[in-house]
């Protein structure tokens, strides 16, 4: 059974097993399996606890190898790849008794006074932050602005206030950005009408999970305020989708982007 947390400040204060190496906790979840932007987060804690404050996360790749279990503490391991002037290297695998449960390379970068040019909007049909249906769930708040025909616009924060850290609210985002991918892709998939409609539940219709994920930050901005997550699907095979999407704060600054391919495979018994 996993433990009560209520905040997510909580959530990512790991605590030290020796020599790189940390130890992180899971709440129970609904679907059964830990969150996997939980582990991803975590992951990214335990990274940035091995690098100087004066290199900030810039890019995150990750594989998701198998379900965690919240009933298990998990135990990150980083591997101090590079340090270099500019940029510093992380690679980070968690781990539980049965084995990884994920892998993920992290890269940071000294801040660096060069040209700030933003190529995206936000979207004009998103309505005010924080509007839309409400489907809060665990830490996170999260209201759906559009979901449908291979695209999801929803904004989400998660539980705060995390302050001014920009190590919280780094891995806020990372926490954050494995929720909406699998929705945009599920959008897409010919018997999304069927669980619509209630013929039938998203469990019993499908067997979905993060396969593999990437975020590259572009800008600091606070997780625990409304960001619009803005995702759109790049098509499903062999039981496989495809989402890439972008993160905007309230007055539109382009945060991050990310990309997921995600399993979503119809049941067929």
């Amino acid at each position: 059974m996993g433990v009560r947390i209520d905040d997510f400040a909580t959530l990512v204060a790991l605590e030290p097993h020796g020599p790189d190496v940390f130890v992180g906790l899971s709440p129970d979840y609904p679907w059964g399996r830990v969150y996997g932007g939980q582990v991803v987060a975590q992951g990214l804690r335990a990274a940035m606890e091995t690098v100087d404050s004066d290199h900030f996360i810039h890019s995150v790749h990750a594989y998701f190898i198998r379900g965690g279990n919240s009933d298990e503490p998990i135990r990150f391991e980083v591997d101090r790849i590079r340090n270099g002037r500019s940029f510093i290297t992380r690679r980070v695998v968690a781990r539980q008794s049965e084995g990884a449960i994920l892998n993920l390379s992290c890269s940071f970068q000294v801040v660096e006074d060069q040209a700030d040019i933003q190529e995206s909007s936000l979207p004009t049909d998103v309505g005010e932050p924080g509007s839309g249906a409400n489907e809060d769930w665990g830490l996170l708040s999260r209201r759906v602005a559009h979901r449908g025909g291979g695209r999801a616009a929803i904004w989400l924060k998660v539980a705060g206030p995390l302050g001014n850290d920009p190590v919280l609210q780094a891995c806020a985002l990372a926490y954050t950005s494995d929720d909406i991918p699998t929705t945009a892709v599920s959008s897409s998939h010919p018997r999304i009408d069927a669980v619509k409609l209630g013929h039938t539940t998203y469990g019993d219709a499908f067997i979905g999970a993060s396969l593999d994920h990437a975020i590259w930050f572009h800008r600091p901005a606070p997780a625990d305020e409304w960001q619009l997550h803005e995702f759109r699907s790049h098509g499903l095979n062999g039981g496989r989708g495809l989402s890439i999407g972008e993160i905007f704060t309230a007055d539109g600054t382009h945060v991050a982007t990310v990309a997921q391919e995600a399993l979503l495979r119809e049941r067929t018994r």
